[in-house]
């Protein structure tokens, strides 16, 4: 076991590290150019056709559930402990001037995200026996570039991956949170984050996508809540941040309080790196969800994958940033949720709960989420009929991550995480002129 870790160590070396970075970025950026900057010159169009339609119930179009239910699918596996932790993480690390590119991150990977909903509803396959739609980047790999082999190592990678990084991490993190705020025993939390979950996703992906309909946008509007009344609290402080961040983006930080200090590169690299990983911008994961949406053009439902990264990166990692930046509990030495947790106290009496509670409802909602990726990359491989298998091994696994058990499994499912961009960059990179036919045909009389 000791030579399989380090030999993983080496693959995630590469695999978050600059190389893959660039990688991602690129795919954006090509994407951008191609597209000549859609997003920017339609920002407004996209915002309402999403954001003030998020509660329409009529939908035109195949497919299995509606756009909304397929982003909130999509946000509550990629809202999780990245969005809290990650963030935190990335600022005691690098300092303020990683959420500048964090931002940066995200500017981009709202372009690869609209790229891979495009392709995903592009060459999604419908089951002509449930008539539900399956789709993601084994399909346009397979389907689109005619690549076989990449589509069943991305459906291996995701399929592994989500027992990790999409379930087991997820439960511990919940069961340390309310460990670490209640005192709950971490045991009992398992299992009844278990229970839960089974709840839910024995109903299948119209069960999936209903709860987190309800759950999403509950759970986000709380968290921001919580963190503008900590931002308000301490609202003189709202032009040095924003100053500090912009300064910090581009100059090395010394080191002051509890922060050591960061150089230029480290700041940039824990920048790019917290932001693709909280938003999965270019990984390939959220199209899954995206491709069974209800539509009459990619898109339309690719406008929704744009609105899904602004969510998760310019919103919620936002909140996260301002509130530990304004709170100048940045630089007191803190890591991760305890930096987090710390900084909401400043805010509030029982400001630590916010977190525990979002971390919570963040983390579970990633376990759902995650879910129907797994069983979708499965399915890929197997067959539909034996996800059943699927479902048997992924459930117990939710109580072994509470109670923090294969931990060696975490850091190797975090690898895979990471592998299953390598086959969905390969494909963009070969459909971008899809992409570019498909926006132009849609913007050409609008």
């Amino acid at each position: 076991m000791s030579e399989i870790l380090k030999i993983n160590k080496i693959i995630s070396n590469i695999v978050w590290g600059w190389p893959m970075i660039i990688l991602l970025l690129g795919a954006g950026l090509l994407i951008m150019i191609r597209t000549k900057g859609i997003i920017f010159r339609k920002f407004g169009l996209i915002l309402k056709s999403t954001f003030l339609k998020m509660f329409h119930k009529n939908h035109d179009g195949d497919g299995t559930i509606t756009p909304f239910q397929a982003v909130t699918t999509a946000l509550a596996a990629t809202v999780g402990t990245g969005n809290i932790a990650g963030v935190s993480l990335a600022i005691a690390v690098g300092g303020p001037g990683a959420v500048f590119w964090i931002w940066v991150s995200a500017f981009f990977g709202m372009f690869t995200k609209y790229a891979e909903v495009i392709l995903a509803i592009v060459y999604r396959e419908k089951n002509d026996k449930t008539g539900h739609f399956s789709g993601g980047p084994m399909y346009y790999l397979k389907n689109g570039a005619n690549k076989p082999i990449l589509a069943f190592l991305f459906a291996l990678f995701g399929m592994v991956a989500s027992f990790g990084i999409g379930n087991m991490t997820q439960s511990n993190s919940i069961s340390q949170a309310l460990k670490t705020s209640f005192n709950f025993n971490p045991s009992i939390v398992g299992g009844i984050v278990m229970f839960l979950s089974a709840l839910v996703l024995i109903g299948g992906l119209k069960n999936i996508a209903k709860v987190t309909s309800r759950l999403v946008p509950i759970m986000a509007f709380s968290y921001i809540l919580g963190s503008l009344i900590v931002i308000f609290v301490n609202y003189s402080e709202i032009p040095n941040v924003v100053s500090e961040i912009f300064k910090s983006a581009f100059t090395p930080h010394a080191a002051v309080g509890g922060f050591v200090g960061s150089t230029l590169l480290i700041t940039l690299k824990q920048g790019f790196s917290r932001g693709i990983f909280t938003n999965e911008a270019g990984l390939g994961s959220a199209p899954i969800a995206h491709s069974a949406a209800k539509t009459n053009h990619p898109v339309e439902q690719a406008m929704w994958g744009v609105y899904e990264v602004f969510m998760d990166t310019i919103v919620i990692c936002t909140m996260t940033a301002f509130t530990i930046l304004i709170s100048g509990k940045w630089s007191s030495g803190l890591k991760g949720v305890e930096l987090a947790m710390s900084a909401f106290n400043t805010g509030f009496l029982g400001g630590e709960y916010v977190v525990s509670i979002g971390l919570t409802l963040f983390a579970f909602s990633t376990i759902v989420g995650w879910y129907y990726y797994g069983e979708r990359c499965f399915a890929y491989i197997f067959g539909d009929k034996y996800v059943l298998i699927y479902r048997i091994i992924y459930i117990p696994l939710i109580y072994v991550g509470a109670v923090g058990g294969l931990e060696d499994i975490w850091s190797i499912s975090d690898t895979l995480n990471g592998l299953m961009a390598i086959p969905n960059l390969i494909g963009l990179f070969l459909l971008s002129g899809v992409v570019v036919k498909k926006t132009n045909e849609y913007f050409k009389n609008r």
